[in-house]
Order: C-alpha cells, then sequence, then structure tokens
C-alpha cells in the first residue's frame, strides 16, 4: 500500500539540498510527485508531495528529520484529500502596482470574505523600467465558488486597486492561458 506525504521544506541555500532530499526519498522507495520550490533571500524554500510505501513512511520521515544537522528543516504532514469546491470556477488574478505595505493583507481579505480560494500564490518586488520605483507583482490561482458574487467581488478588488493603486485584472483560468 501507498502512503501520500506533503512535506515543507527550508534551509540555507546551497548545492545539493534537493539531491539529498530526493536521494532519500529514492532510498526508501519513494516517488517525487510535485513540487513548488524556489531561493527567498538566501533560504531555500519549498513544499512537495510524494508517494511512499506505508512500511517505509515511518523510517523515511525520521531520515528526513536527519538533515536537520545540516541545516534543513522539514516538516512531514499525511496527504490529506482537498476539501470539495463543487462548482467552483478556477480564475487567475494579477496584481501590478507601486510597492508598499498591506496589498496582500486588503486583496487576501477581500478574497476569503468572499469565500474565495487561494491555491498558488506568487509574488515579487521589482524596478519598473521606466522610473525605477519598486513595483509589486502578484498572480494567484484562485477557487471560486458557485455561491460567490462575482460582480460585487470585482467591485470589491476594483475599490480597493483604486485605494491601494495598483491594477488588478480577474479573469478565469482559460481566458488568461490563452493570453499567455
Amino acid at each position: 500500500m501507498k502512503r501520500l506525504l506533503v512535506m515543507t521544506v527550508i534551509g540555507r541555500d546551497r548545492p545539493g539540498l534537493v539531491e539529498s532530499i530526493a536521494g532519500l526519498i529514492t532510498e526508501h522507495k519513494g516517488n517525487w510527485l510535485e513540487s513548488r520550490m524556489s531561493r527567498l533571500g538566501g533560504q531555500f524554500a519549498g513544499i512537495l508531495r510524494v508517494e511512499v510505501p506505508t512500511d517505509q513512511e515511518k523510517s523515511l520521515t525520521t531520515a528526513l528529520r536527519k538533515l536537520e544537522a545540516r541545516g534543513l528543516s522539514i516538516v512531514v504532514h499525511p496527504d490529506m484529500p482537498p476539501p470539495s469546491f463543487e462548482g467552483a470556477r478556477l480564475s487567475v488574478l494579477e496584481i501590478v502596482g507601486q510597492d508598499r505595505p498591506g496589498i496582500v493583507r486588503e486583496i487576501s481579505g477581500a478574497l476569503a470574505s468572499h469565500g474565495v480560494n487561494v491555491e498558488e500564490l506568487q509574488t515579487e518586488c521589482a524596478s519598473a523600467a521606466m522610473s525605477g520605483e519598486t513595483l509589486f507583482k502578484a498572480r494567484a490561482k484562485l477557487s471560486i465558488p458557485a455561491a460567490c458574487n462575482i460582480a460585487e467581488l470585482r467591485r470589491e478588488l476594483e475599490k480597493i486597486a483604486e485605494d491601494l493603486i495598483v491594477e488588478i485584472a480577474l479573469g478565469d483560468v482559460k481566458e488568461n492561458a490563452e493570453a499567455t
């Protein structure tokens, strides 16, 4: 029998970090299924999902914890089936504007108040081409419940965009994939 595990990983970035995790997964007859990993400010952080034989789960978890001696922190959780968002619509939210504190808080608060689930979120700060000002950019994949009043959500997001002086675009995943 197989077990699905989700783990978070964080540690000081260095060559061989991913290999040390992948090696242990392979040694325990596991299969690396999916991951999102990145270096952020000198730290390497990620989340990954693996499949491992049930009889190897405990020994894999123990072996991964031994990596703490090398400065790597790993937390392992059993994979749980995702909550059912029956009738939910997948959408993409993109934000661009001058960086300032509170952008993520304002937007995520509006989404949560409408029952919208943030499935993925990528953010970055970059210099604007002409002015050199710091721009905040975000892209989020959202699951919008069928019961959500999308027109009301759009109005609230547009009001926040106006207040924060950012541009916000909300569209279906399919629409954005075609535009790319």
